[in-house]
């Protein structure tokens, strides 16, 4: 079967059936990960006419290609451009599309790195940016200035679990001539459709829940209308943004089950959400389905489904009780990165890198991964912790 059975499919069958066409590998399922810098020319005139569909291994191979057509395609934008990790595609756009003298709009949820980079470099650059309350929506025009070039938004913050209006955001941006870029790791291509509510720019931690086995690192950019696509084509041409043969691959791979993986993410995280609220150690629940989560209601309206992440406010307990519980966990790791096959437990604090809102939780919180495994045995291990917890309080 070509990857031209996929036309007009649905995203669980274009999953399977895009960027592959046995017929130009003699039949294997699954394209090879074409590693290689050089690319012959034939002849002179080729090589001065620059005519082949390839002609230099960063800048595109054959594998690099079925990834980036099949993103494109599966989210609905017009091209894609891959990176070497998710933060590498945020801050490709950042370049793509403010200069000195520039203003940028930046979520106060957002990723913490995507934060370090706009204070950092683009400061440095001659590039102001303002971040704003995530829950702002259509009020963010106040916030526009007509030098503002990006508004920066994430849905939802991928700690702190705020969903934004990205509708009323985009339509205020728009017409003040600002483009619109979003960070929709957290929701995948499956979840929520950027482009059909007024994103210009999407953008994909691909490590996370496209290559879903926590072995590889691999970012993705997707654009919609050509001046997106030709400022982005330009920075990362310019930019060397290359991933590896091997990653790429196994973001094609990823693909494939992403949609499967993300039945048991959500279902497995709600449950698990549920069964957080009724701890007594719990004083709440981030999580995008829970009505109480900011943005509830516009999640409801906006997405198709949830993801594994989610994020729970402990009631106060000490820093040997909350170490008790976390150092000793069978089944959920202590890592930075989610979207894996394993379940994560992982502390955090944002009161020192918040500057637009302030969180004011009074007990710790934890981000919380769902993976793949058995819901009674994740639960079994969580209700161990808080056991060890209890001990030591």
């Amino acid at each position: 079967m070509s990857k031209r059975s996929a036309a007009g499919k649905k995203p669980q069958t274009k999953l399977g059936h895009l960027g592959r066409d046995p017929a130009l590998y003699r039949g294997f399922v699954n394209p090879p990960a074409y590693r290689g810098s050089t690319v012959i020319f034939p002849t002179l005139a080729s090589l001065m006419a620059d005519d082949q569909e390839f002609s230099y291994g960063r800048i595109c191979t054959p594998t690099v290609k079925e990834l980036q057509e099949s993103l494109a395609e599966l989210e609905g934008g017009d091209a894609c451009f891959l990176s070497s990790s998710g933060l590498s595609a945020i801050t490709a756009v950042l370049l793509a599309f403010v200069e000195a003298g520039d203003h940028l709009l930046v979520t106060d949820s957002v990723y913490k790195p995507t934060r370090r980079y706009c204070n950092e470099v683009l400061k440095r650059l001659g590039v102001e940016t303002t971040y704003y309350d995530p829950m702002i929506g259509a009020g963010i025009s106040e916030l526009l200035r007509p030098n503002t070039k990006l508004v920066f938004t994430e849905a939802p913050g991928s700690q702190t679990f705020e969903v934004q209006d990205i509708p009323a955001i985009a339509d205020a941006a728009h017409k003040a001539g600002a483009l619109v870029a979003m960070d929709n790791t957290w929701a995948t291509p499956l979840f929520f459709k950027p482009f059909e509510h007024g994103v210009d720019i999407s953008i994909h931690a691909a490590t996370k829940y496209i290559v879903g086995h926590a072995d590889a690192m691999l970012g993705a950019v997707i654009a919609k209308g050509g001046r997106s696509v030709e400022a982005l084509s330009a920075i990362h041409d310019a930019g060397g943004m290359c991933p590896g043969p091997e990653d790429v691959y196994l973001g094609l791979r990823g693909m494939r089950t992403m949609g499967v993986r993300l039945e048991r993410h959500q279902t497995s995280a709600i449950a698990l959400a549920e069964w957080f609220a009724e701890r007594p150690e719990v004083e709440r629940v981030l999580h995008p389905a829970f009505p109480d989560c900011p943005g509830h209601e516009i999640w409801k309206r906006d997405f198709l489904g949830a993801s594994g992440l989610f994020s729970v406010v402990l009631k106060p307990m000490s820093k040997e009780a909350l170490a008790a519980m976390v150092d000793d966990m069978d089944l959920f790791g202590m890592g930075y990165s989610w979207g894996g096959y394993e379940s994560l437990i992982l502390p955090f604090d944002p009161r020192a890198y918040r500057s637009a809102t302030t969180w004011d939780a009074k007990g710790p919180s934890l981000r919380i991964h769902a993976g793949l495994e058995d819901l009674d045995d994740l639960i079994a291990d969580l209700e161990a912790g808080f056991d060890r917890a209890a001990a030591k309080s």
